[in-house]
This record gives C-alpha cells, sequence and structure tokens, in this order.
C-alpha cells in the first residue's frame, strides 16, 4: 500500500532521550538575554553576525531571523557597549557589497546607527582603545578574504580580539565551522555568549530532538545518503515514520530489493542504506519512498514522461516526484481520507491510527534529483501540504533555504513554522556532532533551583565551595555552623552524585551540591539564592587548568566579577593551594578582576615563605580532601582571605 515498507507492532510511545535533560551537543550555553544588562556598560563586544540574515540584496525586517539579528545590536547600544562588528560577505548575495565601506553604508541604513569602517586585519595592525573613541560601532573588514579565518589561526584571532571584553556570536549559519572569529577569538575574550538570533536558532534546533509529541513524521530530501547515514539513524529513533523525497530514496528501494538503474546508484552507499533499513525495522518505524516520478529523456531534454519508481528506463532521469507519489505523501501529511480499497487492511488501520494523531513534522532536504531544478512542482506541492496541515496544531520545523523560501512563496509567512535556513548545521547536529560555534560559548545553568527544597532554611546565609570534590568541607563545616547553608559546586558528575547521597543518608538539612562548570554559571547560580551570600571558597584546584593560556582555566574574569558582585558586604573569599605558583595567580586575579570591591585582609597573615606573607591555618578548622592529603605528608599550604569593601 503506497509504495510504504510497514514495520508491524508499531509503537506509539518511546524512550525520551533529551527532553528532561541536556544535550551533550547542544550545552546550554551564555546567553545575551540572560548576561547583567551593567555588566556591558563600557565594554567592547564582537559581535559575530549573519551576513546573510543582514547583508542580503532582499532584507524582510518583518522575519523573525531579521529581528532578531538586528536587535542584537541594537541591544548592545542601548546597553552601553562600544561594538566591533565581524562577518563574511559576498557579492553574490548582494552586488552591493563592494568593500568595507559599503558595507558599513547599508548596516548603518538598516539599524539607523552610525557604522563605521575600519581597517586593521589588511595592516596587520591590533586596534587601539582610542581608536574606538571616534564611534561606537565598527565594522572590520571582510573575513572570506583571510585564509586564516577558515584555520582559526590563534594569531588571527588575537589581532581580532584586541581590545575586546566579550564576544557575542550572532551567526548561527557557521556554528558547524572551526572559525578564527568564532572559535578562535572566544580565547581571548572574559565572556562568550549567543546573541539573540543565535539564541533563537539553537532553540529551533533543540525542538527537533524532543520526542514529547508523536507521531513524529521526516520528510527527507536531498542526496548524499553515505555521509548522511548517522543523521539518518538519528531521525529513525526519533521519529514514527520516514519519508523520502529526494535523491536519497534510490538507495533506500535498492536495499529494500527493488532494481534502479545503474545512473542513479549512490557510490558506496549501499551497506550504510542497508543499516539505515534494518535500524527503521527494529525500531518499528514506517519508511516511504516516492512510487513514480516525471523524467526528462536524456536525448530530447523538452520531452517529459511518467515512470514508476521500480521502471525509469536507462535513458530517462528523474527530475520530480510524480502524481502518485505526491498523493501519497499529502494522504500520510494531511490527515486525508484514504481509499479504503487500498492495500492491506491491517496495515491501513495502523496508518489511520497515524494519521489521526500526526503532532510533529520535520521537512529536511530538498525535493531535488541530480537533473532538476531547485524548486520543483513536487516542492511546491510539498510546501502546500504542510501549510495546510500546519494549521492543525501540528508542529513542523523546515530546515534549509530552498524549503524556507518555498514555504514563505506558498503561506506568505514562517510565523507558523520552526525555521532553520541552514540545512548544514542541522545535519552536523543530527549525527550528534559537536558544534564548534556552540561549544565554544560560556555555559550557563540550565535549571531553576527551588532553594526551599535544598534548605531547610534558604533565608539563612549562604557559603559556596567552587570546586567541592569529594565534599569533605561542605559537610565538615556544615554539621558546625547550622546557621549558614553551604553548597558545593562541582563539574565531576559522580563525585556530586556521592555527595547528595552523603546528604541525604546524613539527614543534613543546610547543606547542597549541583554538578555544574561553575566557572560559567556561578552567576546564573547563586544570583537567584534568596540570603545573602558571605564566603566563597576556592581550595586546590588542578593547576593544569590555572595556565594562563589554557582557555578553560577555573579562574577566568566572568567568574571572579561575578563573585565581587553578588558577595555581601564584609564577606570573604577564601583561597588556597598547595602550588604556590596557583596561589599566587589566584590572589593576582581576584584583586585584578574584583572591580576594585575586593582586598587583603593583612591582619590574619602569620607567615612568610619565599617572602610572600599567607595564613599559617586553614581559619575554618575544617580541612578539603586534599588539603588533608598535603599536610599528612608534611607540605605546605599557601592560604589568603579576601574581603568585600563595606558599602561595595
Amino acid at each position: 500500500w503506497l509504495s510504504l515498507i510497514f514495520f508491524p507492532n508499531w509503537i506509539f510511545t518511546q524512550t525520551c532521550l533529551y527532553d528532561d535533560g541536556e544535550l551533550e551537543a547542544l550545552p546550554h550555553v551564555q546567553t545575551l538575554r540572560e548576561f547583567p544588562q551593567e555588566e556591558l556598560v563600557a565594554k567592547v563586544v564582537m559581535v559575530r553576525f549573519d551576513s546573510t540574515i543582514l547583508l542580503g540584496e532582499k532584507l524582510d525586517l518583518s522575519s523573525l531571523s531579521a529581528s532578531k539579528a538586528l536587535y542584537t545590536i541594537k541591544y548592545l547600544h542601548e546597553c552601553g557597549a562600544k561594538m566591533i562588528l565581524v562577518s563574511e560577505w559576498s557579492r553574490k548575495i548582494n552586488p552591493k557589497l563592494l568593500d568595507a565601506q559599503a558595507v558599513a553604508d547599508i548596516l548603518s541604513s538598516v539599524l539607523q546607527l552610525k557604522v563605521i569602517a575600519l581597517r586593521c586585519i589588511s595592516c596587520k595592525s591590533p586596534l587601539r582603545r582610542e581608536d574606538l573613541q571616534k564611534a561606537d560601532i565598527f565594522l572590520l573588514e571582510n573575513l572570506s578574504e583571510y585564509k586564516e579565518e577558515v584555520a582559526n589561526c590563534s594569531k588571527f584571532a588575537e589581532l581580532l580580539s584586541s581590545e575586546v571584553d566579550i564576544l557575542v556570536n550572532d551567526s548561527f549559519c557557521q556554528s558547524h565551522k572551526v572559525l578564527a572569529s568564532t572559535v578562535g577569538v572566544a580565547r581571548f575574550c572574559y565572556a562568550s555568549m549567543a546573541g539573540f538570533s543565535f539564541e533563537e536558532n539553537l532553540h529551533q534546533l533543540k525542538k527537533i530532538a524532543k520526542t514529547k509529541k508523536k507521531p513524529y513524521l521526516a520528510v527527507i530530501g536531498g542526496g548524499n545518503l553515505k555521509s548522511k547515514a548517522a543523521a539518518l539513524q538519528f531521525l529513525a529513533s526519533r521519529c514514527d515514520a520516514l519519508v523520502f523525497v529526494g535523491q536519497m530514496s534510490f538507495q533506500i528501494m535498492r536495499a529494500l530489493g527493488h532494481s534502479i538503474p545503474t545512473n542513479l546508484v549512490e557510490r558506496d552507499a549501499h551497506k550504510a542504506a542497508l543499516d539505515i533499513v534494518q535500524f527503521a525495522h527494529d525500531k518499528n518505524v514506517l519508511m516511504s519512498y516516492p512510487k513514480d516520478f516525471w523524467c526528462t529523456n536524456q536525448h530530447l531534454p523538452t520531452e517529459l514522461e511518467v515512470f514508476p519508481a521500480h521502471g525509469v528506463s536507462a535513458s530517462w532521469l528523474p527530475v520530480d516526484l510524480g502524481p502518485r507519489s505526491l498523493e501519497e505523501i499529502y494522504s500520510l501529511v494531511t490527515n486525508s481520507k484514504l481509499n479504503a480499497n487500498s492495500g492491506d487492511s491491517h496495515d491501513l488501520t495502523y496508518l489511520m491510527h497515524l494519521l489521526n494523531i500526526l503532532q510533529k513534522i520535520i521537512w529536511i532536504g530538498p525535493v531535488k534529483f541530480s537533473s532538476s531544478k531547485p524548486c520543483t512542482v513536487g516542492t511546491s506541492k510539498l510546501a502546500q501540504m504542510l501549510c495546510k496541515q500546519s494549521q492543525c496544531e501540528c508542529e513542523i520545523t523546515i530546515v534549509g533555504s530552498t524549503a524556507c523560501e518555498v514555504i514563505k512563496n506558498e503561506s506568505n509567512s514562517l510565523s507558523s513554522f520552526n525555521v532553520l535556513e541552514n540545512a548544514s548545521v542541522v545535519w552536523e547536529f543530527l549525527k550528534e556532532q559537536k558544534l564548534p560555534g556552540v561549544m565554544s560559548l560560556n555555559r550557563a545553568y540550565p535549571f531553576e533551583i527551588d532553594w526551599s527544597v535544598a534548605y531547610h532554611d534558604a533565608s539563612q546565609p549562604l557559603v559556596v565551595d567552587i570546586g567541592s570534590g569529594n565534599g569533605l568541607f561542605i559537610m565538615g563545616m556544615a554539621q558546625n555552623r547550622k546557621d549558614l547553608n553551604f553548597l558545593g559546586l562541582e563539574i565531576n558528575g559522580k563525585l556530586v552524585r556521592r555527595c547528595l547521597d552523603s546528604v541525604h543518608q546524613s539527614g543534613i538539612r543546610n547543606a547542597y551540591f549541583i554538578g555544574s562548570n561553575a566557572t560559567t554559571t556561578f552567576r546564573s547560580i547563586v544570583s537567584s539564592y534568596p540570603g545573602e551570600l558571605v564566603l566563597v571558597s576556592v581550595q586546590c584546584p588542578n593547576p593544569d587548568f590555572n595556565k594562563p593560556e589554557n582557555r578553560w582555566s577555573m579562574l577566568q574574569r566572568s567568574l571572579i566579577e561575578a563573585v565581587a558582585d553578588l558577595l555581601a558586604s564584609k564577606g570573604k573569599v577564601f583561597l588556597q593551594s598547595d602550588v604556590e605558583a596557583v596561589a599566587m595567580r589566584m590572589k593576582e586575579q581576584f584583586l585584578q578582576y574584583g572591580k576594585g570591591k575586593l582586598h587583603l585582609s593583612h591582619d590574619q597573615y602569620n607567615i612568610r615563605i619565599n617572602g610572600n606573607a599567607w595564613l599559617e591555618e586553614n581559619p575554618f578548622g575544617i580541612r578539603s580532601d586534599w588539603e588533608q592529603h598535603v599536610i599528612d605528608r608534611g607540605a605546605p599550604m599557601y592560604r589568603l582571605m579576601l574581603s568585600k569593601s563595606t558599602g561595595s
């Protein structure tokens, strides 16, 4: 029936792998929306913008993508930040993009804000702070002219980021690439976050993996099955039906034992196609492929004829879906009534159940064959079907510029759809590959914390231990000081689970642990706590993660600034390490980035080692596990205490 391969005993409810947690390939990142506005004042912000959105020949200011991209720049300007705009562009998207000055003029017109073109890349001359006094928004040269950009050259990234404090990446279409302007620059900025357009695209991408809305149908076009095999298996693991409408359909037909012309066979793709068919069978996933095609004669290109899918003659080439194929897809997608005489009644019963409750559709890849045009009649017909289905409370995601354009032409609006215009990014995500442009951004804690559940009395002053390890310090302090609450932040999930088990077993109600990278999530976690933050401790961080050249060093400027901001007046910062160089570096960083709010508590220092003053004893009387290990072997600990100034 309908050229469908239907695997019996179809299960509607499947295990939800990602709906309640964080996707490893798409971590919860810091966003401009969540970043404190006061931290943007007088900062130099590099905005990596998407030229395909803002510099296109036909800029649609009413579109969501354009409005989000423009809002990123306008928002930063309103917050008092100075901006350096960077991107790549080509005259293919707009013949007016002659040089940086022409682009600056276009951006000035669109933003209604003055944009000044700067030359620093071509001169290999770093920006100077005095250069930035001439205006508020600057534009650097075309990145596509520099091979160092695609090579992620460290020196080039350092040149781009000269005088830059914060990176705002708003070019989601480049997130699958390792570029100097997105990945390399992040190493030299104390904070890296997603702009409003990037955040919106990330939100849409995460929806693809969610499986709460079922049944879920995927319409798959395009070719190159071998390179997309992992992505197709990902879709098969989450969808209830795969409908092939492009070049890949021939490889699926061949894997199912059907004969196809040799000129339609994709080289080395047969095993991958067999694996996908078997995987779908094992998952009880319905598979559909076209039943007929419009074909053109290789010798008489203007001659068109419809051929059945299994009977395309050697001298003919498919150029579009045939009428019966479109009728079948229409039946699948739009909940239309089916011919009661069609196919096996058992299969029909299951399929009718599918059609009546279809909740989610993704269309990825064009309805295109090797010799066809990008926009075919089949493409338009499919778009019409999806437009009709979007009116039935069905969640529909459109992937790819061609699909988005044809949907817009058919419906005059994309507001009813989830839209991702760059298909390359989505295919990489579906392969479960980490996206470099996403991974280079700072992390943010993805969940709201119910502090009343974590603590018996959430109004008590809070003590935070960053890198709490086995939790001995937190547990010991919690038992000694019932009038305080204690929070351990630890990146090692296994240690966190072990600590939470200990808290539960001991019945302690003033200690809690959270698994997170505190370097980038401290502010988002602690700022929601209802009581005062009175003490922050950093004890014995790994020296390898505190080298200046390490991108992920624990004590980054953003963390120290967050501690200085959130600490109560007269609050304390306790630092210690068994490595003197690490202790000295922590001290220097807190004094440098503490915004003048932190100072050394000089009266407490009572020993000198190598000319430097340190605390002889742990002032709390409770040792961490590593501190105890160091003391037991007779080695020194280098300790110091900082205090927040009164009235800061």
